[in-house]
């Protein structure tokens, strides 16, 4: 059961194989029985009430309804009506959200059940989700190592089957880089694509909500459930809906690839850069047109991103002050020590970090020099891009220089940053991308990053469906776990 697909648990559903409570069961013991050793999640939903088993079985009746009485977990910055949402902070230990947010909302209308909230990188400011202010995650496949951040206990969720499916956030990375790490796969969806109420923000206009799972099929299935047109979120494109439809046949045969040879021969680690050659080999051997592209301003992307991203973070978190809601320091004499020891107690190192970064950056006589002009290679970014799909469909590229890397190796920071030169570009230009997995190195999971056309998700979707098709990657679990 927990190698099948979501197509396949829809049958089992739909056919009285196997009952919505039973395939609820079947996970929550998974992630009673995993948890502990991998810290993926923060809180396990024990209590499922009938009423929701309830309307999951009867949504089932509905064949729209592909998705009812499917188990999945949240990323705990989803805001989840009467269930802790905490964001891996101490500064919302105990914030219980009165609404839900509308990806959460949306899914539930699909009748898939929430059986976990997932842990994650406070705030969701991490590449490696050693940042969660609950304990770290370990990756499944080596748990001395690291599963990726700041999403990294929805990929460690999924790579070890304690829920076949979890929602994710991607700023910078965030989704692409933990779903390498531990070889699941992993879409970003264009910017707008899906709603962002009720996701609680990091850097407003980089932060977009997706999907990870096993499969590229799976992960459509449920990104399609998740988009649409929010009035509640002013950033919600108007034409946001979409709906995946698996490729049939060859009919992705002649499409344009777009391949950046630096970004492949400056990769220092050389069996990742076999394997990422070798994935390239078999989309072209699928019928792939493979073209060379350049974006000769990506280079630049990891130092715009690390001052446009803070700022915006100086900004969101401003309301975290412990007079509305959050943390609240009970050891302050006035107001301003209360604002001073709140903020302190509540947010980690790395919060505080980026938010100093991020204030400094706003600041009169640096604004100008630092965000104005990190804006400025923003748009040169974006302007790249543009030209390259002028020329191909879909950009496939390297996902990260490195496996995933011992927690503790990168405590100084910078290391971490770097290590996001090749999925920040697609992020400032607010593109659709996905990891999928491919050839191990070093016996851990790899991925192969596609860039689509903004609203193309059909397209990178549809190909790594297609290099599914031919290879068993993406099926590969952990062997503790199986």
């Amino acid at each position: 059961m927990i190698q099948s697909s979501i197509r396949a648990m829809a049958d089992m559903l739909r056919s009285k194989q196997i009952s919505v409570a039973e395939l609820c069961s079947i996970y929550f013991d998974r992630a009673q029985a995993f948890n502990e050793q991998t810290g993926a999640l923060l809180s396990i939903n024990d209590d499922i009430s009938p009423q929701e088993l309830i309307q999951a079985e009867q949504a089932l009746s509905n064949d729209s309804h592909l998705l009812a009485g499917v188990p999945l977990a949240h990323k705990d910055l989803f805001c989840t009506q009467g269930v802790t949402t905490t964001c891996g902070s101490n500064m919302l230990a105990n914030f219980v959200p009165p609404y839900d947010a509308t990806v959460v909302a949306q899914l539930k209308n699909q009748g898939m059940i929430t059986v976990a909230k997932a842990n994650m990188d406070e705030f969701a400011m991490g590449s490696s989700n050693e940042h969660s202010a609950f304990g770290p995650v370990k990756n499944p496949w080596d748990l001395s190592r690291v599963p990726g951040g700041s999403s990294g206990g929805s990929a460690a969720a999924v790579a070890a089957r304690m829920v076949p499916v979890a929602t994710a956030t991607d700023t910078g990375g965030s989704i692409r880089q933990p779903a390498a790490f531990c070889g699941i796969t992993g879409v970003k969806p264009s910017y707008g694509r899906v709603s962002r109420y009720g996701m609680v923000a990091f850097a407003s206009s980089l932060d977009q909500g997706g999907v990870m799972a096993s499969s590229a099929d799976d992960c459509g299935l449920v990104l399609s459930a998740m988009t649409g047109h929010d009035a509640m979120d002013s950033t919600s494109h108007p034409d946001a809906a979409w709906q995946w439809q698996a490729p049939q046949g060859d009919e992705l045969k002649g499409m344009k690839v777009g391949i950046i040879s630096d970004w492949i021969d400056g990769l220092q680690d050389e069996a990742i850069k076999n394997s990422t050659l070798e994935a390239i080999e078999t989309l072209k051997t699928q019928g792939a047109e493979l073209v060379e592209v350049d974006l000769p301003h990506a280079h630049l992307a990891v130092a715009a991103y690390y001052v446009i991203a803070p700022a915006e973070c100086s900004s969101n978190l401003s309301r975290f002050d412990g007079v509305r809601y959050g943390h609240r320091s009970a050891s302050a004499v006035d107001l301003e020590q209360m604002y001073i020891n709140s903020r302190s107690e509540g947010f980690g190192e790395e919060v505080q970090k980026r938010i100093m970064l991020g204030t400094w950056a706003l600041s009169s006589g640096y604004y100008d020099a630092y965000y104005l002009k990190a804006q400025k290679i923003r748009r040169l970014i974006s302007q790249d891009f543009q030209k390259a799909f002028q020329q191909v469909d879909v950009i496939a590229a390297p996902v990260s220089p490195e496996v995933a890397f011992k927690l503790g190796e990168k405590s100084d920071g910078v290391s971490m940053y770097q290590a996001d030169v090749f999925t920040i570009p697609a992020s400032l230009a607010g593109l659709p991308c996905l990891s999928m997995p491919i050839a191990p190195a070093h016996g851990l999971p790899v991925g192969l990053q596609l860039i689509g056309r903004y609203f193309g998700e059909q397209d990178i979707l549809g190909l790594a469906h297609q290099f599914q098709q031919a290879t068993q990657w993406h099926q590969a679990m952990p062997e503790a776990y199986l």
